[in-house]
Parts: structure tokens; sequence; C-alpha cells
């Protein structure tokens, strides 16, 4: 949980801190709630511990609500997941963990960000086309369900933010 006290609050006036061990179960219990449990407590444990794997959480009521996820390998951000709990979406909390973790990986010294979404999710390409990703390619059967992905990207160091 967020403290006052925490130096690693990436912006207090908005719940947004940077994810470390100590929010395991909170990263857990919201993949559970949206993403179905898309990580086990080692994939978690491993992301939340090695260096270079920027994440973002956004708490309110005391409660992770929201929260992105990256690898920096070089000069990329690779964002891995971006979950919001399902009772608080389309309310701006995946935009905020986004933008947070873009401008975090940016001051990480990341040039460019990629990313794979789901065709199916238009919840999600609209997010993305909105902080300014555009169309890459194509994976097919990327998703353990068989849906296809679009892998987008998004140069950091000529776009502007959110559009």
């Amino acid at each position: 949980m967020m403290s006052s006290g925490d130096s690693r609050i990436v912006d207090p006036a908005h719940g947004l801190l940077l994810l470390g061990p100590e929010h395991l179960q909170d990263c857990l219990a919201l993949d559970q709630a949206s993403l179905e449990g898309l990580w086990t407590p080692a994939q978690w444990q491993r992301e939340l511990e090695e260096p270079g794997r920027p994440g973002i959480g956004l708490w309110r009521q005391g409660a992770l609500r929201a929260m992105a996820c990256g690898w920096l390998v070089v000069d990329e951000l690779h964002i891995t997941l971006v979950a919001v709990c399902p009772e608080h979406r389309r309310l701006g909390l995946g935009r905020q963990v986004l933008e947070a973790l873009l401008v975090q990986a940016r001051a990480d010294g990341a040039h460019h960000a990629t990313l794979e979404v789901a065709v199916t999710n238009p919840a999600a390409r609209a997010l993305y086309a909105a902080a300014g990703f555009t169309d890459a390619g194509l994976r097919r059967g990327y998703y353990r369900n068989g849906d296809d992905a679009l892998i987008q990207w998004k140069n950091l160091t000529t776009s502007k933010r959110f559009g």
C-alpha cells in the first residue's frame, strides 16, 4: 500500500507510485481481477524485482486500481501490460498509468515504446491510439485464446503526450 512518506511516489496528488516487490500481492490481485491471472506469482516477483522493468501503480481508496508495466531494452520500452480494475474502467485510470510509464521510460533513456494489443480489444486500441501508438504489424494467434495481436510503436522523442 502507498504511504504518504514513500520516497518512490511518482505523483502523490494522483496516487501514482512506482511498483516494487512490496506490491506483489496488490499486483496479483489486480492481475486476477482484470486479466484473469495473466502472470504467475513467480513472474510477478521477477517483474517487480528486476532492474529495467518499470511499473507504475495507481491507488484509490487504499487499493491498487490500475497498473502499467514494461521492460526497458537499450532505448526501447516494451509495454508488457496495462490493467485496470473492472469496476474502475472508463475513468481515465489506464491513461494515467500508461502516460506515467511512458514519462518514466523516457526519463530512463527510452526513445521508443512498443506493445502488442488484441485486435479484439477496442478499448485498449483506443487508449493506445490516443497515446500516439501506430500499427506496425500483426502477430497471428499471439494470445492464449488464439486472438491476433497488433504490434504498435510510438516514438518517445518526437511525439507529444496524449492527443
